[in-house]
């Protein structure tokens, strides 16, 4: 009978040795793709930080300016809705009031004994007394029904009224969970920027703040603002005097008056704004009320060209309509650019241009 003998193991020769040493490297790469401990992200360079930043601006201008449209709808719902409660209020109170006459009418009656009026008048010592005082409780009854036909009236349009209140109550849920989402989107935009910022120097961030403020402008957009760049920046007092009339003339001496002001999104003053809050404020100081954010104030007034540009025209950048500031003259504007930099004087060819209104 034949021994049995164990196989020798077979040496890892060849074809073999090199798959498994293949196979161990794929699953390193693969522990280490997963474990979050493999090759460092590669250094930005000052170039393409400013690149990520301002995209995350524009994103986290868009989102803000989507906060602003929700925040004025949403406020809007909060007044509606106190309206409503309050003429419910006004309309309970005028219920209570007939329901009391109400009650005083049955009390008389029950008193009365509620008698047939035959067996009334069967009774009674003076008929002719009787009849008139049948005639009053006839036109007495008349005004109980009218009373309880105004009651049931009132009671409909109460639940109208609260009907009504529950949509809006509804509304502003909505509403407020819409702000809580563009909120978060702003935040996590600008974080993300910050995260990038801190990488560079002091000197690299100020020159990344100076470009994306419309400061001294990049060079790939330098040719197309050298005019502007050697022209000589207005004072607040020939751009007003250029104003189309004095409203206009008013909004650009309040946004010469902010320069400096921190640029803070969702802001509309008195000490900080973001680019749509500034001309809001601009406008408002001058009697002169304005939506809250960029995409409705491109639809005030009347929309004019490039080439007819005046003190006080609105002027929005970006396909999306997403950023706006005013026009001083001269090829430029003062706007609240981007957390990076405060209100600041711009040419308008820092962005691209995407159309322009006058207000008054």
């Amino acid at each position: 009978m034949a021994a049995h003998r164990k196989p020798r193991p077979r040496s890892l020769g060849g074809q073999t040795a090199r798959t498994a040493f293949t196979l161990a490297l794929a699953g390193a790469a693969t522990a280490t793709a997963f474990d979050g401990t493999g090759q460092a992200e590669p250094q930005l360079t000052t170039a393409q930080v400013k690149v990520k930043v301002d995209r995350l601006y524009q994103e986290a201008e868009t989102a803000t300016e989507q906060y602003n449209g929700a925040q004025e709808k949403a406020t809007s719902a909060e007044q509606h809705l106190h309206t409503l409660r309050d003429e419910a209020a006004r309309k309970e109170e005028k219920l209570n009031s007939a329901r009391e006459a109400l009650g005083t009418m049955a009390a008389a009656q029950y008193r009365s004994g509620g008698l047939d009026p035959a067996v009334q008048l069967a009774l009674s010592d003076d008929p002719d007394q009787y009849l008139d005082g049948a005639a009053f409780a006839e036109r007495a009854g008349d005004r109980q029904s009218a009373a309880v036909t105004r009651v049931r009236r009132q009671l409909h349009e109460i639940e109208q009224l609260r009907g009504a209140a529950r949509l809006e109550l509804s509304s502003l849920k909505a509403r407020k969970a819409e702000l809580k989402e563009h909120k978060k989107t702003v935040t996590d935009k600008l974080a993300a920027a910050r995260s990038l910022l801190s990488r560079l120097t002091a000197a690299e961030r100020a020159r990344i703040a100076a470009d994306l403020g419309g400061g001294t402008g990049t060079a790939d957009r330098a040719s197309r603002a050298s005019s502007d760049a050697r022209a000589p920046l207005r004072t607040p007092g020939s751009a007003t005097a250029s104003a189309p009339d004095s409203r206009a003339a008013a909004a650009v001496s309040f946004a010469y008056s902010k320069l400096g002001s921190p640029y803070v999104w969702g802001a509309t003053g008195p000490n900080a704004f973001d680019c749509s809050g500034l001309v809001l404020a601009a406008y408002r100081s001058a009697g002169v009320s304005l939506p809250r954010t960029t995409y409705a104030q491109i639809g005030v007034g009347r929309r004019v060209s490039r080439s007819e540009l005046r003190p006080g025209d609105l002027v929005f950048f970006y396909s999306g309509i997403t950023h706006v500031g005013l026009y001083i003259g001269n090829g430029r504007m003062i706007h609240a650019p981007n957390p990076s930099a405060p209100v600041r004087v711009a040419p308008i060819d820092e962005m691209p241009f995407a159309g322009a209104t006058r207000v008054v």
